[in-house]
């Protein structure tokens, strides 16, 4: 998990998933072809925003295409209907422990100078690694159409709007990871 300082954009979201992999996924899967993306998708009237990781959210799209061709990976995407988060254990079990933690730290005056210590094996088997990003995310950047038409993305037949690959520009996605 990424804690940051900064705006909620797509780009830190990425970046955090980009960060993740560099500190844990790439050890712990070596031979991956694809990285599989769970996302929920609230809807605007939520978060007065579409959120970072929205399926209609263009940047969101435009930073997966770098980081796909960054980490050669097709990555596969998968967002939630709306509604339907509430329902994610691990999410549940995930965020009631950060908000205890936070809260301890709070009390302890938490800098940006120091490391988030959020890391911790939680006696149910669930393992939380936490890491400050200092980045800059600024909010309101507009993708131009000829970004989106240079995302080598391949829709899903089920819910396409929801369910699709972006594969690095360097090759086509692989349709049997679509289905």
């Amino acid at each position: 998990m990424s804690v940051g300082v900064d705006h909620d954009t797509a780009a830190f979201a990425v970046n955090s998933i980009r960060q993740w992999w560099r500190n844990l996924g790439r050890a712990r899967y070596p031979n991956a072809t694809r990285l599989l993306i769970t996302a929920s998708d609230l809807p605007r009237r939520r978060l007065g925003a579409a959120g970072s990781n929205g399926s209609r959210v263009r940047l969101w799209k435009r930073e997966l295409q770098k980081l796909a061709n960054e980490l050669g990976l097709d990555i596969v995407v998968s967002h939630l209907p709306p509604g339907t988060s509430k329902w994610n254990k691990v999410e549940h079990r995930l965020f009631s422990f950060i908000s205890t933690e936070l809260a301890r730290q709070a009390t302890r005056q938490l800098s940006r100078d120091r490391r988030v210590d959020l890391s911790h094996d939680h006696q149910t088997g669930l393992t939380v690694h936490c890491q400050l990003d200092i980045g800059q995310y600024p909010s309101g950047i507009v993708v131009s159409d000829a970004e989106m038409a240079a995302i080598n993305i391949k829709r899903a037949e089920f819910h396409g709007e929801w369910n699709y690959t972006i594969s690095p520009n360097d090759h086509p996605p692989n349709r049997a990871l679509i289905s």
